[in-house]
């Protein structure tokens, strides 16, 4: 990727709209069936703040990275959720618009993995973004794929129920 940087920042600008359709569109019923996309919202916003925004941050003081400790998340109702995303993402490419390139080589030191770079922090945070709002899509799919009759074998892949099934 030549220009890690921007595209990160295209990435992680995506997100809190994406999770705001989704939490608009699907009922709290889909929500909240297993595997729950709420679960990956949730997840979401405890890593805003606690990893990729904390780490951001301490590499940028220069000081060391924390390890993630996930807690469990306060009830809340998914569009309370996904607003609290939107706010901590703000927060944070707010401060993401101030890192340079040469920002990128920064390091902080990890308690488990040594020294991290902030070029890694951003391409994890990236990954992570994408990583659960198609897992949070998949989930969403389970309630769909069983109605699809004879074409179900295209869903294959994603098809939880499915795949529990012996063989």
């Amino acid at each position: 990727m030549t220009d890690l940087l921007d595209a990160a920042r295209r990435i992680l600008s995506t997100t809190p709209a994406r999770w705001h359709s989704l939490v608009d569109a699907a009922s709290g019923e889909l929500l909240t069936r297993p595997p729950a996309p709420g679960d990956c919202l949730n997840h979401l916003v405890l890593t805003e703040r606690a990893v990729f925004g904390a780490r951001l941050r301490a590499i940028l003081a220069g000081g060391d990275l924390v390890a993630f400790d996930p807690g469990q998340p306060p009830e809340r109702t998914p569009g309370e959720v996904v607003s609290e995303l939107a706010a901590a993402r703000a927060e944070n490419l707010a401060v993401l618009a101030g890192v340079t390139a040469a920002d990128l080589d920064r390091t902080g030191r990890h308690p488990e993995h040594g020294p991290v770079a902030l070029r890694v922090v951003l391409s994890a945070w990236a990954a992570h973004d994408l990583q659960h709002t198609v897992q949070a899509e998949e989930a969403l799919m389970q309630a769909f794929i069983p109605g699809t009759g004879p074409f179900r074998f295209r869903f294959a892949a994603h098809d939880v129920e499915a795949s529990a099934q012996p063989r």
